[in-house]
């Protein structure tokens, strides 16, 4: 089977943004970027540092961040715009108002008790655009159970596609984190591929390789994975989006639709 063509533009772009031009070039072509997008800079290193395109998206933070040790608060794990967030009601979820999507096709056959043990509990979508900082961090600490790489398209995730492709989380490339809490609770987080994100990665599983020649989903399992709250775990190239679901009363969001949020600043109140 061929190569859907948004997979092959974002794998195009993928080699532009990997290749290490000429100083002045790389120079040039990463303050150009800053200035298009409006990226803001004030707790990275000077644009013109990063030998790629690649590396300026990926950028880590000069000073690492506080982290809350309140348990009972749960921190953005990226800088993203909530596109919505609710409640699951019979296994369905929203990309965004109006657009309804089933669960257990997202997660797919691997998760499908995560499907029924996150009934009646909390979504959110949170949607990094390009100028976003890309890296990923957990919102608490978690055990890692499972992971499921499910290859797909690469359309964007953007307001017009949200509003107007149905089924968009579910036909696009995605990563299914399935989780446990310190109280045993199912949370599972989905990393979602979009046009020009060309490589999701995630730093506890080596073997993953999105957007490649990989044809079937590839499942994982772990013993004794503990990630702690704010731990990195892996980064976007590009802007994309990752869902997070709770089961039911884990905890109560402190959010609205179409607020931009900040890795580390506080998302909801754990019960």
């Amino acid at each position: 089977m061929k190569k859907h063509y948004s997979s092959l533009l974002s794998s195009a772009f993928g080699k532009f943004a990997s290749k290490p031009f000429s100083k002045p070039i790389q120079k040039f072509v990463n303050k150009s970027y800053v200035k298009l997008m409006g990226l803001d800079m004030t707790e990275f290193d000077d644009p013109a540092n990063y030998p790629t395109l690649n590396k300026l998206f990926t950028r880590s933070f000069i000073n690492k961040k506080e982290i809350s040790n309140d348990e009972k608060i749960m921190i953005s794990p990226v800088d993203a715009l909530v596109t919505d967030f609710g409640k699951i009601i019979e296994g369905k979820a929203y990309q965004i108002k109006g657009m309804e999507y089933n669960i257990n096709e997202l997660f797919g056959s691997y998760h499908q008790e995560a499907t029924q043990a996150v009934e009646g509990g909390e979504f959110v979508n949170l949607y990094l655009s390009p100028k976003d900082y890309h890296r990923y961090h957990t919102p608490d600490t978690l055990d890692i159970k499972s992971l499921t790489h499910i290859p797909g398209k690469l359309y964007p995730v953007n307001f017009p596609l949200l509003r107007n492709k149905k089924n968009l989380f579910i036909e696009n490339e995605r990563v299914i984190i399935e989780c446990r809490d310190q109280k045993n609770n199912v949370f599972v987080m989905v990393l979602v591929g979009a046009l020009n994100v060309g490589k999701m990665v995630v730093t506890f599983e080596e073997n993953i390789n999105t957007n490649s020649k990989i044809k079937e989903p590839q499942h994982y399992t772990y013993e004794n994975l503990t990630l702690e709250k704010g731990e990195l775990f892996g980064w976007f190239e590009m802007g994309s989006t990752i869902l997070l679901f709770s089961q039911e009363g884990v905890y109560t969001p402190s959010l609205e639709i179409n607020q931009k949020v900040k890795f580390t600043e506080n998302i909801g109140t754990l019960n």
